[in-house]
């Protein structure tokens, strides 16, 4: 084993002609420890030198005047024909290939990294000290082998002292004969123990790899040349006891005295466990920007060829953007390089936020930066992505109590529309980003002409935009908010519609992003308001009365707009009461400039208006920040409520709102209700309203009007009695069992649900409150045991049992152990025992959890089922 102060020891000789470079090298490697470190700025002395000194390093210049480095090693060469140890210094990248060439095993760049330099000086001098020991120990053990067998204690005396690992192997039977402390040390086996192990169990190969090896090691022996040759290394992974593997080298020898029976093969292992981390180290730096921990220029090019080689398979699109930071150069001159490295820190942070998983970031150099998306569809994605990394940088850059803002130039290309390699691809993109960057910046450009088709018709899109609100093209549609306490209309919703001439009615998805990127929303945003305060006044006057009208607000309305103006000047122009308007805004809205937003906020609430937080649960604002807003109202958003009664972790969310308004005195609303079984979850957990299709989709102003009148209210709670029944749930999808299984329990009087899929079973648990549920272990989709560790998340007092026809017990004792089930019984049952268990099971729910009240059935024994 090599140690450190063997490294440190190594004799060390630095070439260059310019003495401050001698000196800085001498300086770092004398304060790091080396203690004979030579040097000279005369090239010409190297060869001789090295002849009588015969250095373990040579630190090479390669450009030196009289004799350059590339001479140097070639006087070299007939010193060391096996091993030239010169690892070569060079300013000029392109030199590093031909260095190599020339007989160099490493380089490094000037300027000097002086960790770099270390690792590498380090390196290298481990293997260089390693062929010298190896050597030795080909001599040793080469002596130590005639011994034979009778010698073989003397053998483990003289390697017991080395760290490394030796194998004596028996060529006949291929068993270990004998191994050194270096072994049992790296494998973590008593030696005893260690020697009762086949080779293969060791990682050594297995017999007929062993048979292969001794043959090769025997072939090497007898054609060996040169006395001191270097053994032949190679790489492989030992296993230690504890089953984790040891990053091996090892050579192989084969005793070459006595007869062919009785030969030995010797394997010397060392652990490089340690180089290999410092190979990883490297290798990270070679491919990754150190400043902002981005895919370098070199990983960049290597991951966009993989992808496009993947996506010639898989029929994918890969779309490149290219983006430039404008004006950075001005930035970076004014306030000075490290707040502009500071910035492209900040930058890439952000960068890496727009993107998925799957896609990849990289820093080209300087100011730019490029993005690898794969995709499935059109073009329409990467303009997102363009415009989530525009959106990206609206926000100040906050550098040490200074503010820097920024835009960029983004340039699109895409695999296989313009090009089918990643340099071609590459430039393309940059191609296009210039042309945005001509344009005036804060833009993006296709590199295809057809492509900026697109691009030209989102224009037109804007165009027809800011048309629509001059020539009355916009319109509300409104969505009735429910009281989940009486049934009946609370309020609505105001939507936003475009009738487009030509097109019909537009969708807010497809042009609200349009409305924001622009900033039209601040104009269309003080429209809404003006027209919803309209149509209150309009109900009014009519028998529909006063209806609650909620608006959403964008972000930008609180930054470049006059809310509190706008919502002022619509109350009083229309004579309407500052209770019917609610103003929603997201999270997102309420935390971009939090300090003036609750001073807003504040003011409205002051003249009655009532505030409603939009989609709560996808944004970040915190609990501190929440209790400062005058929020009324919170609303839960679609996302949550769309699985609420299958998807525990939507419920638990669900749930934690609901409970954290009513704690701070709010009101909470769920939207997207479609179904009756989510609404009947959400009564029975105490949310107070909704909104969605199962009541209404969004109505015109005359339809919305009609519905309020009419008085429409939700269906009646079907769990409003006083004290609800006992009921049992059976879940099985073999509807005869259901059968046998609802005449069995029917006649002690429990309410009986059946259904014959999980997903009934969840339907059922929301629209009723059950005791018990019975449930088959084999189903599709959801086995038994799986059904019922949702339903203990979500519900987790029921008493949970599996009926189960089938011997594989295993799932169903850890379901038990883990308390998602309470009793498991098999088919066929015993009917008496069934029912007897099952009112056991209804005993103790109520002992449990039913505030004094049990379950009695007629003639039932009280002593029989307590004792």
């Amino acid at each position: 084993m090599i140690s450190r102060d063997d490294i440190l020891n190594a004799n060390i000789l630095i070439v260059d002609d310019q003495p401050v470079n001698v000196q800085l090298l001498e300086y770092l490697l004398q304060t790091s420890g080396y203690v004979q470190v030579s040097s000279t700025t005369d090239p010409r002395v190297v060869a001789p030198w090295h002849e009588e000194h015969r250095y373990d390093l040579i630190i090479l210049d390669l450009h030196m005047p009289g004799m350059s480095g590339f001479d140097v090693m070639e006087a070299l060469k007939p010193l060391e024909p096996e091993y030239l140890p010169v690892l070569v210094v060079t300013a000029q990248p392109d030199q590093k290939l031909s260095a190599l060439d020339a007989g160099a095993r490493d380089f490094v760049s000037k300027p000097f990294d002086p960790v770099e330099v270390l690792t590498r000086i380090h390196n290298m001098l481990e293997v260089r000290l390693l062929h010298k020991q190896a050597r030795d120990y080909n001599e040793v053990l080469e002596q130590t082998v005639r011994a034979r067998t009778a010698d073989l204690q003397r053998f483990r005396s003289a390697m017991d002292a080395t760290a490394d690992a030796i194998f004596l192997i028996d060529t006949n039977n291929l068993s270990l004969v004998d191994v050194n402390e270096g072994a049992c040390r790296m494998l973590g086996h008593p030696r005893a123990q260690l020697l009762a192990l086949e080779p293969g169990r060791l990682g050594l190969g297995g017999r007929e790899a062993l048979s292969e090896q001794a043959e090769k090691a025997g072939a090497e022996a007898g054609a060996k040349t040169q006395q001191h040759r270097a053994p032949e290394l190679t790489e492989m992974e030992l296993l230690r006891g504890d089953g984790a593997a040891v990053p091996v080298e090892v050579y192989w020898l084969l005793q070459s005295e006595g007869e062919s029976a009785h030969r030995t093969l010797i394997c010397v292992a060392r652990d490089i466990t340690e180089r290999r981390l410092a190979e990883e180290r490297l290798r990270h730096m070679a491919h990754y920007d150190r400043l902002t921990g981005l895919p370098n220029r070199t990983l960049f090019f290597q991951t966009l060829a993989e992808s496009i080689e993947l996506a010639q398979d898989k029929e994918w699109r890969i779309v490149v953007l290219f983006i430039g930071l404008d004006r950075f150069r001005k930035v970076n001159d004014s306030m000075g390089a490290a707040m502009g490295d500071q910035l492209l820190h900040e930058f890439s942070n952000r960068l890496v936020q727009c993107v998925r998983l799957r896609d990849t970031v990289g820093r080209l150099g300087g100011d730019e930066f490029a993005l690898i998306l794969t995709m499935t569809r059109d073009q329409q994605d990467a303009v997102l992505v363009a415009n989530e990394v525009r959106e990206a940088l609206r926000s100040p850059f906050d550098l040490d109590d200074h503010q820097a803002t920024l835009t960029a130039s983004i340039g699109i290309a895409m695999y296989p529309d313009d090009a089918n390699d990643p340099e071609t691809l590459v430039k393309y993109a940059n191609t296009a980003m210039e042309r945005a960057k001509e344009a005036g910046g804060d833009g993006y450009r296709f590199f295809t002409a057809g492509m900026n088709v697109q691009v030209l018709a989102r224009l037109d899109l804007e165009m027809a935009l800011r048309r629509a609100l001059d020539n009355g093209e916009l319109e509300l549609h409104y969505q009735p908010k429910v009281n989940l306490t009486t049934g009946r209309i609370s309020g609505a919703e105001a939507l936003l519609r475009w009738n487009r001439p030509g097109y019909g009615l537009v969708y807010p998805a497809e042009f609200v992003g349009v409305l924001e990127d622009t900033g039209l929303i601040v104009r269309v945003g003080s429209w809404i308001i003006d027209a919803a305060c309209r149509q209150i006044a309009a109900w009014l006057r009519t028998p529909v009365g006063g209806v609650h009208v909620a608006v959403n607000v964008a972000s930008r309305q609180f930054v470049e707009g006059d809310l509190e103006k706008d919502v002022k000047e619509a109350l009083e122009r229309h004579q309407v009461p500052p209770e019917l308007l609610e103003l929603e805004l997201t999270e997102t809205a309420l935390m971009s400039n939090a300090e003036r937003t609750i001073l807003v906020l504040s003011a409205l609430k002051e003249q009655g208006i009532k505030v409603a937080i939009d989609d709560f649960g996808t944004g970040y604002s915190s609990l501190a920040y929440l209790q400062r807003f005058p929020i009324d109202k919170l609303k839960i958003d679609i996302a949550f409520v769309r699985d609420i009664t299958t998807n525990p972790n939507d419920a638990a969310i669900a749930l934690a709102i609901i409970s954290m308004a009513h704690s701070l005195k709010l009101r909470v609303i769920a939207e997207g209700v479609e179904t009756r079984p989510q609404l009947e979850y959400l009564r029975r957990n105490r949310c107070d309203e909704i909104q969605g299709y199962f009541f209404s989709r969004p109505l015109a102003a005359a339809e919305m009007g009609a519905l309020a009148e009419s008085g429409k209210s939700l269906p009646p709670d079907p769990n409003v009695a006083a004290e609800p029944p006992q009921t049992l749930l059976l879940v099985d999808d073999d509807v005869n069992v259901l059968s046998s299984l609802h005449r069995l329990f029917r006649r002690d009087g429990y309410r009986i649900l059946t259904a014959v899929s999980p997903a009934e079973g969840f339907d059922l648990l929301a629209l009723y409150p059950v005791q018990v549920i019975v449930c088959d272990q084999r189903m599709p989709i959801l086995s038994g045991t799986e059904f019922l560790a949702k339903v203990k998340e979500m519900y987790p007092d029921t008493i949970r049992i599996i009926l189960s026809g089938y011997t594989g017990l295993e799932a169903v004792l850890d379901s038990i152990n883990r308390g998602a089930i309470y009793r498991f019984y098999t088919k066929p049952w015993d009917d008496t025992q069934l029912r007897d268990n099952i009112r056991l099971a209804f005993h103790h729910y109520w002992l449990m959890h039913g505030s004094g009240r049990r379950a009695r059935e007629p003639g039932e024994d009280h002593t029989a089922l307590t004792g």
